[in-house]
């Protein structure tokens, strides 16, 4: 016996309310197996794939690709057999229930109908190398933990789609080799590996504050064909971009920013980084980078002015109690602020280990919406680019956001005579409703000495 159960829109964080579907990862006919991802959802902050929590055959879709739903909207129907229903998860639904229906209403029907019209179409019109060439995150992902060069791999999926069962048998059969691009006409991202110095350690960008490889270029999905005769094309607005518009349009737009900078002399803290580093990635297994230190020196000043841990409420000012720190992150199509949460609480080591593991699953595609939300607090890290000075739109509704500069090294002027010194600049941008120039000033002046007074005696846990 069989019966047809309802996959849902789940509620990934309790301020989820809605959520898009990004594109289908199976169409109907297709056989699902247990936890095998079915489609990928889109939101404000991240983008998941969808896994199936029961194994059977996709019957129909009933929401597209591109459209937005509530939360609890029933997105697909699976055939599975009586008897294996018993073992198999149920659907999850935002209540904690499950969703069960012999058959979908009438209208769904004709819905669905319509849309595997639509979808038949659009796999007709883009071909099949349009599909073959966009890969999912968790594809991008598995591709780029392995060294493989997706454009040497024939996918199995609709319209010749790469799934990841395609990668992972790519991988046993021993033809893997390191990826070296996109095929021709796709635009990918760039890594090169850090190649030895004269001391036999890896070669970093002295610019940049702890960079061991080349930052990725940003990468674009090209959608549809290049119309000859034409010196432009056109990319599609993901969701995501279209959310990353939408918010910083309204903070521009609610936010009168203001903006000041302050130099600050890290010559100290270079010497105990250079220190302390290989000891604690031998003790640690992550990089102690400078943001660690920056973060701390941020906190600090935080604590000893609290205001500048609030939002404008109209009528109020909230003054934050926590300290989340969000840490902007730049991925190869968009921008990702995951939050260190009570980042007062830990030291600099705790900083440190939080920081690596919350790049590591922003360069996986592997960052939740639990990893994403109560920022308070924006860092960001533009010196790892080289930048000197920098400008950083507030992450809307926090009242400021900090950018830490490259380390370069400079003459500056000490007694009366000429040292070499590391420097680096610290900008803040400020919500000047709440903010004034004179508790800035002081705040800045309060990071800028929280920088310097690191030195060779700093303990890092």
């Amino acid at each position: 016996m069989k019966k047809l159960t309802e996959v849902v829109m789940p509620q990934l964080a309790e301020s989820l309310v809605s959520a898009t579907i990004d594109k289908w990862l199976k169409q109907p006919g297709d056989s699902i197996e247990m936890y095998e991802p079915i489609c990928e959802i889109l939101t404000d902050k991240v983008n998941a794939e969808l896994p199936a929590t029961i194994q059977g055959t996709l019957i129909r879709i009933l929401v597209g690709a591109g459209e937005t739903v509530p939360v609890g909207t029933p997105l697909c129907l699976i055939e599975v057999h009586e008897e294996g229903a018993g073992t198999a998860a149920p659907t999850a639904t935002p209540n904690g229930g499950s969703v069960s229906t012999p058959a979908a209403p009438a209208r769904n029907n004709d819905r669905a109908a319509v849309r595997a019209q639509g979808a038949a179409a659009e796999a007709g019109a883009d071909g099949n190398d349009h599909m073959r060439y966009r890969y999912s995150p968790a594809v991008q992902s598995l591709a780029a933990e392995h060294n493989v060069n997706l454009s040497a791999i024939e996918g199995t999926g609709l319209g010749g789609r790469i799934t990841r069962k395609d990668v992972l048998a790519f991988v046993e059969s021993g033809r893997g080799a390191r990826a070296t691009g996109m095929a021709a006409g796709i635009v990918g991202s760039t890594q090169q590996t850090p190649q030895p110095n004269k001391s036999g350690g890896e070669q970093v960008r002295s610019s940049g504050l702890h960079l061991s490889e080349t930052p990725r270029i940003p990468g674009v999905e090209v959608q549809g064909q290049q119309v000859p005769g034409r010196s432009e094309y056109f990319i599609d607005v993901t969701p995501v971009r279209n959310a990353i518009a939408r918010n910083m349009r309204q903070s521009v737009t609610e936010i009168p920013h203001a903006w000041m900078m302050m130099e600050v002399d890290v010559t100290n803290l270079v010497s105990l980084r250079n220190k302390l580093k290989d000891d604690f990635k031998k003790r640690e297994g992550v990089n102690l980078t400078y943001l660690a230190f920056w973060v701390k020196a941020v906190v600090n000043a935080i604590k000893d002015f609290p205001i500048m841990n609030s939002v404008w409420a109209v009528d109020k000012i909230i003054v934050k109690r926590d300290i989340h720190i969000g840490l902007a992150v730049g991925t190869e199509d968009a921008v990702k602020v995951p939050v260190i949460k009570n980042a007062d609480q830990k030291n600099i080591a705790g900083l440190a280990r939080e920081i690596e593991d919350l790049a590591r699953k922003t360069r996986e595609g592997k960052l939740t919406l639990a990893d994403m939300e109560g920022g308070t607090f924006t860092v960001n890290n533009t010196g790892s680019f080289g930048s000197i000075l920098s400008y950083p739109i507030i992450n809307y509704p926090q009242a400021a956001i900090v950018t830490c500069e490259s380390i370069v090294k400079r003459p500056v002027v000490i007694n009366d005579m000429i040292a070499v010194r590391s420097m680096a600049n610290i900008c803040l941008s400020l919500d000047h409703r709440i903010l004034d120039g004179v508790i800035c000033g002081r705040f800045l002046q309060r990071v800028k000495e929280n920088l310097e007074s690191f030195n060779l005696e700093t303990k890092l846990y």
